[in-house]
């Protein structure tokens, strides 16, 4: 596992935390990895782990199922391939049941798969099975839709799953090493409230700026090691 990152301080933004993410993460440049985006905000950090690595980029579409009655409260998440996490604990602790959640699970796998060929643009995913992948994002927060995210790479058949990430706060960070074969992550603040407040420029990234960068990351000479 990677050494302990500072517990404070501020990342300029979404293009320097990838560049400092891509120095930690050189020693698996001989390794031929795959590195994969969460959508929407960690996408410009993995074109920089990409670009410095020479490794193909990708997205791996994950979609947080909310609970019915507030949204932005999460109960688990869905992603590509069908690889579901739900909490059932926090699903209980809400009043909910897993019948109660159908509706919401089977929107947002809709939604996983039409992002996924929208910004793809009829590209089909990069192979992961016997690869070592770099999954990246810009930050998290409880963690939920990551684990989602760990499980459907392992389920494709990944080698070795490196994570690489932003911020997060200590016990997500712990509950995810569980999960990775290694984890980099270059802030894990004891007291986290949003992933935003620790970038000083965090605007939100547009479906066209994830599409451009994975369509600049389809030419010759981005695989190019650096």
């Amino acid at each position: 596992m990677d050494e302990a990152p500072p517990a404070t301080g501020m990342l300029p933004d979404r293009t320097v935390a990838g560049e400092r993410l891509a120095e930690r993460l050189l020693r698996y440049r001989d390794q031929s990895p795959v590195v994969l985006a969460l959508p929407r905000g960690g996408v410009p950090v993995a074109f920089e782990i990409a670009r410095r690595l020479g490794a193909p980029l990708d997205v791996l579409i994950v979609r947080k199922v909310g609970a019915p009655s507030n949204p932005e409260y999460g109960l688990g998440a869905v992603a590509e391939g069908g690889t579901r996490f739900l909490d059932e604990v926090r699903i209980r602790a809400a009043g909910y049941t897993l019948r109660d959640l159908g509706p919401t699970i089977a929107r947002e796998a809709a939604e996983v798969d039409r992002r996924a060929r929208e910004y793809r643009g009829g590209s089909p995913p990069v192979e992961l099975r016997d690869r070592t992948v770099i999954l990246v994002d810009d930050g998290v927060a409880t963690g939920g839709t990551m684990l989602a995210a760990l499980r459907a790479v392992r389920s494709q058949g990944a080698r070795r799953i490196v994570l690489a990430l932003g911020v997060a706060p200590p016990d997500t960070v712990e509950l995810l090493r569980r999960e990775a074969d290694d984890l980099v992550v270059l802030l894990a603040p004891p007291e986290f409230f949003a992933v935003g407040e620790w970038y000083h420029r965090f605007s939100q990234v547009a479906d066209s700026e994830v599409r451009q960068l994975l369509e600049r990351s389809r030419a010759p000479s981005f695989l190019r090691k650096n």
